[in-house]
This record gives C-alpha cells, structure tokens and sequence, in this order.
C-alpha cells in the first residue's frame, strides 16, 4: 500500500489510519510507503513484477503533477491496483474520468470522522479485491513498451532468447511478445515452469513428447526447443 500526501500531518494521520485498520481488521496488507514526493512513488513501484497495489492519493501535491495525474502514471506499471483520492477539491472529481484511472472512491477531507471512516470502509474493499485476485489464476504482467500487459501463466507455452540483447519472446498458442527480461528469472515465477535450455524455459504443463535422442521438446503449439543435458534429468 502507498500514500502519497503533500501535508505532512495529513500524511500521518492517513498512515495511522491505514495502519490501524490493517492491525484491527486483520487485512493480509502492508503500508510500504507514505510519502510527499510523487516521484518517490513511482520509483518504487516502476521495477516491481506481478503486484497488485493499493495507492491513497491527495489531489492537489503541489509539485509540477497532481494526485490524478500521479494515478495516471501508476496505471502505466500497474493496470489493476487499487486507487482511492482524498482532496479538498470535490470540483476535480470529474478528472478522474478524463484520465480514466479508475479510482473506487474520492473522498473529502472536510469532515475528519467521516474521512476516516470512508477510507476504512475503502480498505475493506481494497482487501477483498485482493483477497479475490489471490485465488484468481496467477498472471504473469510485463512491460511492452510504454504499456503493461498481462499473461495467464495457463496460456504461456515456453520463453525463448530473442537476438535482441535482453530481450524474451514469450509464446501462447497463437502469438507471440517480446519484452525485457532476465531469462534465469523466468524459472523462478512458478514451479510450472523449467528451464531446458540456455535460450529456452518451457511450462511443464505444456510439453506433448520429448525426444531425448535429439534432445528436443514438442510443445502444445507445435514448436520445439533444445534441451541441454543437465535439463534431461528433469523432463524425464
């Protein structure tokens, strides 16, 4: 969860706020962040992987972005997290339309009990969502350019080396993306997937035969990737 509020007493009484819930209500939440500087916040979310957050946000910041501006960037790194402004400025409300952010609520700071208890009951939302998402299939998210995109780790068929330095192709059954990765970090996202190769990580669950003559695995679309010796002993 982050907080992102240029009042520094507004700021804590938002994080006591949150913090309270989260203790009371028992809520499988942590706060990682509360801040003044927007900056801050997107460089701590811009290099996670496969998260879902929970973003508080003031409206006015007074840096040269505002909160709605701020959430617009958070939904480049990620598309489902939860948002929720708290502003003084009912009459921006409409702006959150216009940059389609998707926010599940904007609350007014006029009335500090009612501010409280309207964010807490945003809390509860928040964690339900979350609670929902963790028993949904997992999902795989990568940035492709300036936009993210998801990947059921179901629909994946294997991971290969592209001639691009850095750069992986990821396969379904009938596209294909390419994407900056690590490919040793690939095999560490779900047990389902193993790396047979130097170039290749395939998903288990996706192989039809393995020849291990050759050396080769067929896939579920069809295509087949190398598999190095020491691989041979975990395809058997």
């Amino acid at each position: 969860m982050y907080i992102c509020e240029d009042d520094k007493k507004q700021l804590a009484d938002l994080s006591a706020i949150v913090r309270s819930t989260i203790m009371i209500e028992e809520y499988d939440m942590t706060l990682e962040l509360s801040t003044v500087d927007p900056y801050e916040l997107l460089n701590e979310i811009q290099d996670k992987k496969n998260f879902i957050g929970v973003y508080i946000l003031d409206v006015d910041l007074n840096t040269d972005i505002d909160g709605i501006e701020l959430a617009a960037k958070i939904r480049q790194y990620d598309v489902s997290g939860t948002i929720i402004f708290v502003t003084t400025h009912e009459e921006m409300a409409h702006l959150t339309f216009k940059y389609k952010v998707e926010a599940i609520d904007y609350i007014i700071k006029d009335d500090p009990i009612k501010m409280s208890h309207d964010l807490k009951a945003c809390l509860k939302i928040a964690n339900e969502r979350q609670s929902h998402e963790n028993l949904q299939e997992d999902i795989f998210t990568v940035k492709v350019g300036s936009r993210r995109r998801s990947f059921h780790y179901a629909d994946i068929v294997y991971f290969e080396t592209s001639d691009t330095p850095h750069k992986i192709i990821l396969h379904t059954e009938n596209s294909m993306t390419e994407f900056y990765y690590q490919i040793k970090d690939l095999e560490k996202i779900d047990p389902r997937f193993i790396r047979c190769h130097k170039s290749f990580v395939i998903n288990k669950q996706k192989i039809e035969s393995v020849d291990l003559k050759n050396r080769l695995v067929r896939l579920s679309n069809g295509d087949t990737c190398l598999v190095s010796v020491r691989a041979i002993s975990k395809l058997r």
